[in-house]
């Protein structure tokens, strides 16, 4: 917020002292963490949305089981910390072992790879108690301290809000970009907004938006209806400028194969079309 009883002579003198800011603030921003010695990742892609609720994780999980049909090597870094879900809907389970050399994600049925608090507790509902510092040290061993091999695409499913594990993400991986998920309430609408603001004032590409839960589909007569009212992901990507991938209508089948852990089963011809061209690389880059 901006102090109205700014005693500057002129508008340039606070423009130039903001400026100045942040300049400092780049030249002070922390290095990006080096990943794990035995491990590359070629493209991180970061799935993030402020608001809770909106189905980051459900999309992540769709993006990576996508790319993983293409052929691409796929990893998942859940870091949700306090509200992890990434293990159980691709049903893996922990714990994870150690070694010399780090840790070793596990696999899915499919080969994606998967990195997750909940694969370090002895219990899959047992909370994570901790401060924010903490939550955002944690997220970065996920990164140096984890054997991912050589990986085409990590996916990283952040936890909502604008806090100390996205800035930890957003200023210490080496983000490719992101892709927002919103859904059609004004709420979850303003809330977007904000962590849209963030990835901009911190410089990182915003690949893409993705409406979920845009309405549901009558399973008798196939008429949609807008459970939420009408949706604004259109309007939100045209007034920032980015590119709006489409939209997941609500489906029982996909609430089930997650329960089952079984989401890289699900097909819908809808996400065919949400892989970003962008992001696809070419066939002799695999």
């Amino acid at each position: 917020m901006q102090d109205s009883n700014c005693g500057c002579d002129a508008k340039g003198a606070c423009e130039g002292e903001q400026n100045t800011v942040n300049s400092e603030e780049s030249k002070n921003a922390p290095e990006k963490l080096a990943i794990n010695n035995f491990s590359s990742a070629k493209n991180v892609i970061a799935v993030m949305s402020g608001k809770g609720g909106v189905g980051k994780s459900s999309v992540t999980s769709l993006l990576a089981s996508g790319f993983r049909r293409k052929g691409y090597e796929v990893g998942v870094l859940d870091a949700d910390i306090t509200g992890p879900s990434l293990p159980k809907m691709f049903g893996v389970k922990g714990p994870i072992e150690g070694t010399p050399f780090g840790m070793h994600p596990l696999e899915s049925s499919t080969g994606i790879k998967v990195m997750s608090i909940n694969l370090l507790m002895e219990q899959e509902d047992e909370p994570v108690i901790w401060r924010g510092p903490l939550l955002g040290k944690i997220v970065g061993q996920f990164w140096t301290d984890v054997v991912w091999n050589d990986l085409d695409y990590l996916f990283v499913d952040l936890p909502p809000g604008t806090g100390d594990v996205p800035l930890t993400v957003m200023q210490s991986l080496p983000l490719n970009g992101f892709i927002v998920v919103t859904s059609p309430q004004e709420l979850a609408t303003m809330i977007v907004k904000k962590a849209i603001k963030m990835a901009q004032l911190m410089n990182i590409p915003i690949l893409g938006l993705i409406e979920n839960m845009s309405g549901v589909i009558c399973p008798k007569c196939g008429e949609e209806f807008k459970l939420f009212g009408p949706g604004h992901g259109e309007e939100v990507s045209e007034s920032f400028n980015i590119k709006f991938l489409g939209k997941l209508p609500i489906d029982p089948n996909l609430s089930k194969l997650c329960d089952q852990g079984k989401i890289e089963e699900y097909e819908s011809s809808l996400f065919a079309d949400f892989i970003p061209g962008q992001l696809v690389m070419k066939e002799g880059d695999v």
